[in-house]
Protein backbone atom coordinates (compact mmCIF):
# COMPACT_ATOMS: atom_id res chain seq x y z
CA UNK A 1 0.00 0.00 0.00
CA UNK A 2 1.39 3.65 -0.80
CA UNK A 3 1.97 6.03 1.50
CA UNK A 4 -0.92 8.59 1.54
CA UNK A 5 0.91 12.18 0.68
CA UNK A 6 2.20 14.09 3.75
CA UNK A 7 -0.12 16.38 5.34
CA UNK A 8 1.12 19.76 7.16
CA UNK A 9 4.36 22.38 6.85
CA UNK A 10 7.66 21.31 7.01
CA UNK A 11 9.74 22.67 9.56
CA UNK A 12 12.68 24.44 8.84
CA UNK A 13 15.78 23.32 11.40
CA UNK A 14 16.63 27.09 11.51
CA UNK A 15 13.83 28.75 13.48
CA UNK A 16 13.63 30.05 16.34
CA UNK A 17 14.14 27.59 19.25
CA UNK A 18 10.85 27.27 21.85
CA UNK A 19 10.83 27.68 25.35
CA UNK A 20 9.64 25.30 28.10
CA UNK A 21 7.77 28.13 29.32
CA UNK A 22 6.02 27.75 25.95
CA UNK A 23 5.11 24.57 26.23
CA UNK A 24 3.84 24.79 29.59
CA UNK A 25 1.69 27.75 28.49
CA UNK A 26 -0.42 25.75 25.81
CA UNK A 27 -3.55 24.41 28.51
CA UNK A 28 -4.25 21.15 26.41
CA UNK A 29 -0.30 20.30 27.21
CA UNK A 30 -0.31 20.50 30.70
CA UNK A 31 -3.28 18.46 30.92
CA UNK A 32 -1.59 15.92 28.87
CA UNK A 33 1.18 16.15 31.00
CA UNK A 34 -0.48 16.04 34.56
CA UNK A 35 -1.90 12.58 33.43
CA UNK A 36 1.05 10.80 31.56
CA UNK A 37 2.66 11.78 35.11
CA UNK A 38 -0.29 10.24 36.78
CA UNK A 39 -0.32 6.98 34.16
CA UNK A 40 3.59 6.31 34.82
CA UNK A 41 3.24 6.41 38.39
CA UNK A 42 0.69 4.33 38.41
CA UNK A 43 2.03 1.71 36.31
CA UNK A 44 4.79 1.68 38.05
CA UNK A 45 2.91 0.79 41.19
CA UNK A 46 0.83 -1.43 40.08
CA UNK A 47 3.48 -3.65 38.43
CA UNK A 48 5.41 -3.60 41.83
CA UNK A 49 2.11 -4.41 43.86
CA UNK A 50 1.38 -7.27 41.50
CA UNK A 51 4.68 -8.53 41.55
CA UNK A 52 4.74 -8.33 45.48
CA UNK A 53 1.35 -10.28 45.49
CA UNK A 54 2.38 -12.77 43.67
CA UNK A 55 5.68 -13.08 45.38
CA UNK A 56 3.27 -13.75 48.41
CA UNK A 57 0.94 -16.27 46.84
CA UNK A 58 3.92 -18.35 45.44
CA UNK A 59 7.10 -17.66 46.55
CA UNK A 60 8.51 -17.80 43.30
CA UNK A 61 11.49 -15.39 42.83
CA UNK A 62 11.05 -16.15 38.77
CA UNK A 63 7.05 -15.61 38.75
CA UNK A 64 7.46 -12.35 40.49
CA UNK A 65 10.34 -11.31 38.22
CA UNK A 66 8.04 -12.73 35.48
CA UNK A 67 5.14 -10.27 36.46
CA UNK A 68 6.90 -7.24 36.95
CA UNK A 69 8.13 -7.31 33.77
CA UNK A 70 4.32 -8.19 31.86
CA UNK A 71 4.55 -4.33 30.48
CA UNK A 72 6.60 -5.68 27.68
CA UNK A 73 4.62 -8.16 25.91
CA UNK A 74 1.31 -6.77 25.23
CA UNK A 75 3.34 -3.50 23.52
CA UNK A 76 4.44 -6.27 20.84
CA UNK A 77 1.18 -7.93 20.40
CA UNK A 78 -0.78 -4.63 20.49
CA UNK A 79 1.62 -2.58 18.53
CA UNK A 80 1.85 -5.03 15.74
CA UNK A 81 -1.71 -5.88 15.31
CA UNK A 82 -3.86 -3.08 17.03
CA UNK A 83 -2.59 0.38 16.80
CA UNK A 84 -4.59 1.65 13.71
CA UNK A 85 -7.61 2.43 16.72
CA UNK A 86 -5.09 5.19 17.63
CA UNK A 87 -6.22 7.25 14.43
CA UNK A 88 -10.01 5.95 14.51
CA UNK A 89 -11.03 7.01 17.43
CA UNK A 90 -10.74 10.28 19.05
CA UNK A 91 -7.78 10.77 20.67
CA UNK A 92 -9.69 12.27 24.18
CA UNK A 93 -12.14 9.27 24.37
CA UNK A 94 -9.21 6.88 23.86
CA UNK A 95 -6.82 7.99 26.14
CA UNK A 96 -9.87 8.04 28.78
CA UNK A 97 -10.98 4.37 28.25
CA UNK A 98 -7.28 3.62 28.83
CA UNK A 99 -7.80 4.89 32.63
CA UNK A 100 -10.47 3.16 33.31
CA UNK A 101 -9.23 0.05 32.38
CA UNK A 102 -6.36 0.73 34.10
CA UNK A 103 -8.49 1.34 37.43
CA UNK A 104 -11.05 -1.87 36.85
CA UNK A 105 -7.54 -4.52 36.29
CA UNK A 106 -6.27 -2.98 39.37
CA UNK A 107 -9.48 -3.08 41.42
CA UNK A 108 -9.91 -6.98 39.94
CA UNK A 109 -6.45 -7.84 41.14
CA UNK A 110 -6.90 -5.84 44.22
CA UNK A 111 -10.34 -7.21 45.20
CA UNK A 112 -11.70 -10.74 43.48
CA UNK A 113 -8.86 -12.91 44.67
CA UNK A 114 -8.20 -14.56 41.67
CA UNK A 115 -5.61 -17.32 41.46
CA UNK A 116 -2.10 -16.26 40.20
CA UNK A 117 -2.96 -17.19 36.15
CA UNK A 118 -5.79 -15.73 36.21
CA UNK A 119 -3.69 -12.69 37.86
CA UNK A 120 -1.01 -12.33 35.14
CA UNK A 121 -4.11 -13.22 32.09
CA UNK A 122 -5.44 -10.15 33.43
CA UNK A 123 -2.72 -8.11 32.84
CA UNK A 124 -1.73 -9.49 29.88
CA UNK A 125 -5.31 -9.10 27.60
CA UNK A 126 -5.60 -5.74 29.37
CA UNK A 127 -2.25 -4.50 28.25
CA UNK A 128 -2.80 -5.05 24.79
CA UNK A 129 -4.22 -1.66 24.24
CA UNK A 130 -1.73 0.23 26.14
CA UNK A 131 0.17 1.03 22.93
CA UNK A 132 -3.13 2.69 21.24
CA UNK A 133 -3.45 4.63 24.27
CA UNK A 134 -0.31 5.35 24.13
CA UNK A 135 0.08 6.30 20.55
CA UNK A 136 -3.40 8.24 20.98
CA UNK A 137 -1.34 10.97 23.29
CA UNK A 138 1.78 11.05 21.44
CA UNK A 139 0.39 11.83 18.49
CA UNK A 140 -2.16 14.17 19.83
CA UNK A 141 0.87 16.22 20.76
CA UNK A 142 1.58 17.84 17.14
CA UNK A 143 -2.10 18.79 17.45
CA UNK A 144 -1.50 20.97 20.20
CA UNK A 145 2.19 22.30 19.84
CA UNK A 146 3.87 22.83 16.36
CA UNK A 147 7.34 23.01 15.56
CA UNK A 148 10.14 23.32 18.16
CA UNK A 149 7.37 23.22 20.77
CA UNK A 150 6.71 19.76 19.99
CA UNK A 151 10.26 18.19 20.40
CA UNK A 152 10.71 20.27 23.94
CA UNK A 153 7.40 18.55 24.73
CA UNK A 154 8.83 15.35 23.75
CA UNK A 155 11.73 16.09 25.65
CA UNK A 156 9.49 16.97 28.68
CA UNK A 157 7.83 13.64 28.79
CA UNK A 158 10.97 11.41 28.81
CA UNK A 159 12.02 13.77 31.69
CA UNK A 160 8.61 12.90 33.52
CA UNK A 161 8.61 9.01 32.14
CA UNK A 162 12.06 8.88 34.03
CA UNK A 163 11.02 10.90 37.06
CA UNK A 164 8.06 9.37 37.57
CA UNK A 165 9.48 5.76 37.33
CA UNK A 166 11.81 7.05 40.27
CA UNK A 167 8.79 7.97 42.04
CA UNK A 168 6.71 5.52 41.32
CA UNK A 169 8.93 2.83 42.93
CA UNK A 170 9.41 5.02 46.27
CA UNK A 171 5.39 5.52 46.17
CA UNK A 172 5.03 1.88 45.40
CA UNK A 173 7.64 1.03 48.35
CA UNK A 174 6.36 3.21 50.81
CA UNK A 175 2.63 2.04 50.15
CA UNK A 176 3.47 -1.97 49.92
CA UNK A 177 5.41 -1.28 53.66
CA UNK A 178 1.98 0.48 54.82
CA UNK A 179 -0.49 -0.59 53.02
CA UNK A 180 0.31 -4.39 51.44
CA UNK A 181 -0.23 -4.98 47.64
CA UNK A 182 -3.80 -5.05 47.55
CA UNK A 183 -3.95 -1.53 48.92
CA UNK A 184 -1.05 -0.32 46.43
CA UNK A 185 -3.36 -1.62 43.21
CA UNK A 186 -6.73 0.26 45.47
CA UNK A 187 -4.18 3.37 45.07
CA UNK A 188 -3.29 3.27 41.35
CA UNK A 189 -7.02 2.78 40.59
CA UNK A 190 -7.88 5.88 42.49
CA UNK A 191 -4.62 7.39 40.44
CA UNK A 192 -5.97 6.10 37.31
CA UNK A 193 -9.58 7.66 38.03
CA UNK A 194 -8.39 11.40 38.58
CA UNK A 195 -6.04 11.26 35.38
CA UNK A 196 -9.31 10.28 33.18
CA UNK A 197 -11.16 13.00 35.29
CA UNK A 198 -8.19 15.63 34.44
CA UNK A 199 -8.34 14.50 30.98
CA UNK A 200 -11.68 14.86 30.25
CA UNK A 201 -11.68 17.64 32.11
CA UNK A 202 -9.09 19.68 30.10
CA UNK A 203 -8.27 17.81 26.41
CA UNK A 204 -9.87 18.91 23.16
CA UNK A 205 -12.06 16.63 21.95
CA UNK A 206 -10.21 16.54 18.38
CA UNK A 207 -11.98 13.98 15.87
CA UNK A 208 -9.57 10.93 14.89
CA UNK A 209 -7.70 10.95 11.77
CA UNK A 210 -8.93 8.90 8.12
CA UNK A 211 -6.94 7.65 5.56
CA UNK A 212 -7.40 9.93 2.77
CA UNK A 213 -5.57 12.86 4.28
CA UNK A 214 -7.91 14.66 7.09
CA UNK A 215 -9.85 13.69 9.76
CA UNK A 216 -13.16 12.37 10.80
CA UNK A 217 -13.18 9.16 8.78
CA UNK A 218 -13.28 5.71 10.13
CA UNK A 219 -10.85 3.99 8.26
CA UNK A 220 -11.08 1.27 5.92
CA UNK A 221 -11.15 -2.76 6.98
CA UNK A 222 -10.34 -4.63 10.45
CA UNK A 223 -8.07 -3.18 12.53
CA UNK A 224 -5.93 -5.75 12.52
CA UNK A 225 -5.48 -5.75 8.71
CA UNK A 226 -5.37 -2.52 8.64
CA UNK A 227 -2.54 -2.27 11.58
CA UNK A 228 -0.53 -5.00 9.55
CA UNK A 229 -1.25 -2.93 5.88
CA UNK A 230 -0.05 0.70 7.36
CA UNK A 231 2.90 -0.82 9.64
CA UNK A 232 4.00 -2.41 6.28
CA UNK A 233 3.68 0.66 4.35
CA UNK A 234 5.30 2.49 7.08
CA UNK A 235 8.54 0.27 7.23
CA UNK A 236 8.71 0.21 3.56
CA UNK A 237 8.88 4.31 3.28
CA UNK A 238 13.07 4.22 3.48
CA UNK A 239 12.85 7.09 5.35
CA UNK A 240 10.55 6.50 8.07
CA UNK A 241 12.30 3.23 8.22
CA UNK A 242 15.29 4.26 8.84
CA UNK A 243 13.78 7.25 11.55
CA UNK A 244 12.51 4.20 13.67
CA UNK A 245 15.94 2.16 13.55
CA UNK A 246 17.57 4.88 14.57
CA UNK A 247 15.15 5.58 17.48
CA UNK A 248 15.23 2.15 17.81
CA UNK A 249 18.39 0.09 18.05
CA UNK A 250 21.61 2.56 19.82
CA UNK A 251 19.01 2.68 22.90
CA UNK A 252 17.89 -0.85 22.88
CA UNK A 253 21.72 -1.76 24.13
CA UNK A 254 21.66 0.89 26.56
CA UNK A 255 18.88 -0.37 28.30
CA UNK A 256 20.11 -4.36 27.91
CA UNK A 257 23.33 -2.83 30.09
CA UNK A 258 21.33 -1.75 32.75
CA UNK A 259 19.36 -5.44 32.77
CA UNK A 260 22.23 -6.84 33.90
CA UNK A 261 23.16 -4.17 37.27
CA UNK A 262 21.71 -6.78 39.68
CA UNK A 263 23.64 -9.63 38.82
CA UNK A 264 26.69 -7.20 38.81
CA UNK A 265 26.00 -4.87 41.36
CA UNK A 266 23.57 -7.55 43.80
CA UNK A 267 22.12 -5.66 46.44
CA UNK A 268 23.47 -1.93 45.64
CA UNK A 269 21.59 -2.51 41.72
CA UNK A 270 19.31 -0.04 42.73
CA UNK A 271 21.83 3.45 42.86
CA UNK A 272 23.09 2.22 39.50
CA UNK A 273 19.52 2.68 38.11
CA UNK A 274 17.98 5.17 39.71
CA UNK A 275 21.59 6.92 38.28
CA UNK A 276 20.36 5.50 34.66
CA UNK A 277 17.58 7.07 35.25
CA UNK A 278 18.45 10.21 36.49
CA UNK A 279 20.85 10.52 33.28
CA UNK A 280 17.70 9.96 31.18
CA UNK A 281 16.17 13.40 32.71
CA UNK A 282 19.46 15.20 32.95
CA UNK A 283 20.41 14.59 29.36
CA UNK A 284 17.17 15.32 27.78
CA UNK A 285 16.68 18.65 29.61
CA UNK A 286 20.21 19.74 28.61
CA UNK A 287 20.32 19.22 24.83
CA UNK A 288 15.95 20.23 25.15
CA UNK A 289 17.15 23.63 27.00
CA UNK A 290 20.36 24.72 25.71
CA UNK A 291 21.36 23.06 22.16
CA UNK A 292 18.99 25.06 19.17
CA UNK A 293 16.84 22.69 16.99
CA UNK A 294 18.95 23.03 13.95
CA UNK A 295 22.33 21.79 16.79
CA UNK A 296 20.03 19.14 18.17
CA UNK A 297 19.44 17.20 14.95
CA UNK A 298 23.26 18.20 14.20
CA UNK A 299 23.87 16.51 17.44
CA UNK A 300 21.50 13.04 16.92
CA UNK A 301 24.88 10.94 15.69
CA UNK A 302 27.19 11.90 17.73
CA UNK A 303 25.17 11.80 20.81
CA UNK A 304 23.77 8.48 19.30
CA UNK A 305 27.27 6.60 19.39
CA UNK A 306 28.17 8.51 22.92
CA UNK A 307 26.05 7.02 24.67
CA UNK A 308 28.10 3.53 24.19
CA UNK A 309 31.18 5.20 25.09
CA UNK A 310 30.79 4.82 28.94
CA UNK A 311 29.64 1.63 29.07
CA UNK A 312 33.06 0.50 27.57
CA UNK A 313 34.45 1.65 30.51
CA UNK A 314 32.79 -1.34 32.33
CA UNK A 315 35.46 -3.13 31.07
CA UNK A 316 37.71 -2.42 33.87
CA UNK A 317 34.92 -3.59 36.77
CA UNK A 318 34.41 -0.27 37.82
CA UNK A 319 32.71 -0.35 41.62
CA UNK A 320 29.48 0.80 42.46
CA UNK A 321 30.45 5.10 42.08
CA UNK A 322 31.98 4.65 38.51
CA UNK A 323 29.32 2.38 37.81
CA UNK A 324 26.64 4.87 39.06
CA UNK A 325 28.66 7.81 37.06
CA UNK A 326 29.18 5.90 34.05
CA UNK A 327 25.28 4.84 33.61
CA UNK A 328 24.47 8.14 34.07
CA UNK A 329 26.72 9.63 31.25
CA UNK A 330 25.47 6.67 28.89
CA UNK A 331 22.30 7.17 29.68
CA UNK A 332 22.14 11.27 29.57
CA UNK A 333 23.55 10.41 25.93
CA UNK A 334 20.69 7.85 24.62
CA UNK A 335 18.39 9.77 26.27
CA UNK A 336 18.56 12.88 24.56
CA UNK A 337 19.69 11.83 20.64
CA UNK A 338 16.22 11.15 19.99
CA UNK A 339 15.14 14.99 20.37
CA UNK A 340 17.06 15.87 16.97
CA UNK A 341 14.67 13.33 15.33
CA UNK A 342 11.70 14.17 16.17
CA UNK A 343 10.55 16.87 14.37
CA UNK A 344 11.41 14.60 11.12
CA UNK A 345 9.84 11.69 11.64
CA UNK A 346 6.39 13.77 12.24
CA UNK A 347 7.61 15.21 8.65
CA UNK A 348 8.36 11.98 7.35
CA UNK A 349 4.63 10.30 8.47
CA UNK A 350 1.59 11.24 7.06
CA UNK A 351 -0.85 12.97 9.12
CA UNK A 352 -4.02 10.37 8.64
CA UNK A 353 -1.85 7.65 10.32
CA UNK A 354 0.29 9.78 12.59
CA UNK A 355 -0.97 7.77 15.56
CA UNK A 356 -0.23 4.05 14.29
CA UNK A 357 2.95 5.92 13.25
CA UNK A 358 3.77 6.67 17.29
CA UNK A 359 2.57 3.63 17.79
CA UNK A 360 4.84 1.83 15.58
CA UNK A 361 7.78 3.80 17.07
CA UNK A 362 6.84 2.91 20.74
CA UNK A 363 6.09 -0.92 20.12
CA UNK A 364 9.26 -1.30 18.59
CA UNK A 365 11.15 0.41 21.35
CA UNK A 366 9.45 -1.95 23.66
CA UNK A 367 10.47 -4.99 21.63
CA UNK A 368 13.93 -3.65 21.11
CA UNK A 369 14.60 -2.78 25.26
CA UNK A 370 13.43 -6.38 25.39
CA UNK A 371 15.26 -8.19 23.10
CA UNK A 372 18.34 -5.79 24.09
CA UNK A 373 18.28 -6.93 27.67
CA UNK A 374 17.81 -10.82 26.47
CA UNK A 375 20.67 -10.09 24.79
CA UNK A 376 22.95 -8.43 26.82
CA UNK A 377 22.06 -11.22 29.71
CA UNK A 378 23.08 -14.04 27.27
CA UNK A 379 26.23 -12.21 26.56
CA UNK A 380 26.16 -11.74 30.75
CA UNK A 381 26.15 -15.71 31.11
CA UNK A 382 28.53 -16.61 28.28
CA UNK A 383 31.17 -13.78 30.14
CA UNK A 384 30.93 -11.97 32.70
CA UNK A 385 28.06 -8.99 33.58
CA UNK A 386 30.88 -6.32 33.52
CA UNK A 387 31.90 -7.30 30.11
CA UNK A 388 28.56 -7.93 28.28
CA UNK A 389 27.80 -4.53 29.63
CA UNK A 390 31.22 -3.06 27.51
CA UNK A 391 30.29 -4.90 24.57
CA UNK A 392 26.47 -3.24 25.05
CA UNK A 393 28.70 -0.08 24.47
CA UNK A 394 30.29 -1.53 21.60
CA UNK A 395 26.86 -2.69 19.95
CA UNK A 396 25.67 0.47 20.63
CA UNK A 397 28.43 2.45 19.00
CA UNK A 398 28.58 0.14 16.53
CA UNK A 399 24.70 0.19 15.39
CA UNK A 400 24.89 4.63 16.07
CA UNK A 401 27.72 4.27 12.43
CA UNK A 402 25.22 1.37 11.00
CA UNK A 403 22.64 4.37 10.67
CA UNK A 404 24.63 7.25 10.07
CA UNK A 405 22.73 7.97 6.99
CA UNK A 406 19.11 8.39 9.33
CA UNK A 407 20.60 10.17 12.38
CA UNK A 408 22.24 12.63 10.00
CA UNK A 409 20.14 15.59 9.29
CA UNK A 410 21.61 16.51 5.97
CA UNK A 411 21.70 12.91 4.68
CA UNK A 412 17.60 13.16 5.31
CA UNK A 413 16.54 16.12 3.93
CA UNK A 414 16.63 17.47 7.54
Amino acid sequence: MALPPIIGRMTSTRERGATYGEVFAADGFRVLFGGFALLVVGDQVKMLALAALVHARTGSAGLSAAAYMLGFLPYIVGGTLLISLADRIRPRPLMIAGELVRAATCLLLALAGMPVWAMLALVLATGVLSPVFGAARTALLPDLLVGDAFVLARSVLSMTAAGAQIGGLALGGGLLAATGSEGALLVTAGLSAVAAVVLRAGLPDLPGRDRDGGRGGRGRGGAVRETLRVNRALLADARVRGLLLAQWLPVSFVTGAEAVFVPYLGGTAGIGLTAASAGLALGSFAVGRFASPEDRERLALPLAAAAGVPLLGFALGPGLAGTALLALLATAAAGSYALGLQRRFVDATPEPVRGQAFGLLSAGAMTGQAAGAALVGLAAEWTAPHLAIALAGAATIACSAALHRSLRPEAMGG
